[in-house]
């Protein structure tokens, strides 16, 4: 790890409360932009999911030019866009018009996931083989499209993504299995590691995308941040009842079910079995829970294991206020 500051970041999904509602989500994602922005984050990406009623960011594309619109300095971006649900061509086209906006405040996250259920996905886009060559043809064409490049004797040499813009939005890929950090590496894109969707293997991950990385026309060197559950609070009680809410949350997940907003309350009398038990101690290696002083110590190891520099946290509470204050005492600890 080299000895540059530690850099926080924020990935929000917009998550549905129990009792609230998705326009009350979007707000809080709005006034948490906010918070992040006076707080001197570096990054605020947004998610894509469909079909369920606990996450309420469905557009990023939308989401970031409101967003951008209301603060100043943070950078805000997609975590991710996920490029088989959309033609590459309206992708670029959408980030150049925010980059135009937004001059160097933009970025454009990428994911090959779809970032909801098959069926959902089908429906998207009808055309989605679910083929790496086709994820692999896509990147390529997005990247034709944001620098007006094209490849010989191909249908991009009669096509110009508008607007046209002076400059271009950084790309990223998010991996949560290490093949899109290699395709990163390939194209000469940013990584970011999804380890609150894989606590395997990341570290390894981002050494090879290093390893393996291709300097581009955007960037010269690699670069990657790590993204991962993060919740921090003075008080004992309300991390236990948070910590019981994620390990019911994955295991809800893990089973195929659909996801729908939940409180301590109604998951507190629920026993686990043997397996479950199982499952729930390998997931709580997807996040990092803790008071400041244990959870600086939590983060300052995962950050020298991955020999990164950039914290991009992702949480979801029962209570707005708790997730306003955990992202409050993160900041406390490395943006003094």
């Amino acid at each position: 790890m080299s000895t540059h500051p530690i850099r926080l970041s924020i990935l929000d999904q917009s998550p549905v409360r129990k009792g609230a509602t998705a326009q009350q989500a979007i707000q809080e994602t709005v006034e948490l932009a906010r918070l992040a922005d006076n707080l001197g984050y570096t990054r605020f990406w947004v998610s894509e999911h469909h079909n369920t009623t606990a996450l309420a960011g469905s557009t990023p594309e939308i989401l970031i030019a409101h967003l951008a619109g209301e603060t100043k300095n943070i950078i805000l971006g997609s975590g991710g866009v996920m490029l088989p649900n959309h033609s590459a061509l309206k992708v670029a086209e959408n980030f150049r018009m925010l980059e135009i906006l937004f001059p160097g405040r933009i970025d454009l996250g990428l994911g090959r996931a779809p970032g909801t259920d098959r069926i959902t996905a089908s429906v998207l886009n009808p055309s989605n083989q679910w083929k790496e060559q086709d994820f692999l043809e896509q990147l390529n064409d997005l990247r034709n499209y944001l620098h007006d490049t094209a490849e010989p004797g191909t249908i991009q040499e009669r096509i110009t993504a508008i607007p046209q813009a002076l400059t271009v939005p950084p790309m990223w890929l998010l991996s949560s299995s290490g093949q899109s950090g290699l395709f990163a590496a390939h194209f000469g894109m940013g990584m970011s590691f999804a380890h609150f969707i894989n606590p395997l293997g990341g570290p390894e991950s981002v050494q090879l995308y290093r390893d393996r990385f291709k300097p581009s026309i955007d960037r010269a060197v690699p670069e990657a941040n790590i993204g991962i559950g993060v919740f921090c609070s003075e008080s004992e009680e309300v991390i236990f009842r948070q910590q019981a809410v994620m390990d019911y949350r994955y295991l809800q997940l893990e089973k195929g079910g659909r996801l729908f907003p939940i409180g301590y309350d109604d998951i507190k009398q629920v026993s686990y079995n043997a397996a479950e038990q199982e499952r729930i101690t390998h997931n709580r290696q997807r996040m990092l829970i803790g008071t400041p002083d244990v959870l600086k110590e939590k983060i300052d190891k995962l950050l020298a294991d991955y020999k990164v520099n950039e914290l991009m946290a992702v949480t979801i509470t029962e209570n707005f206020d708790d997730r306003l204050r955990s992202y409050e005492l993160l900041a406390a600890m490395y943006l003094k």
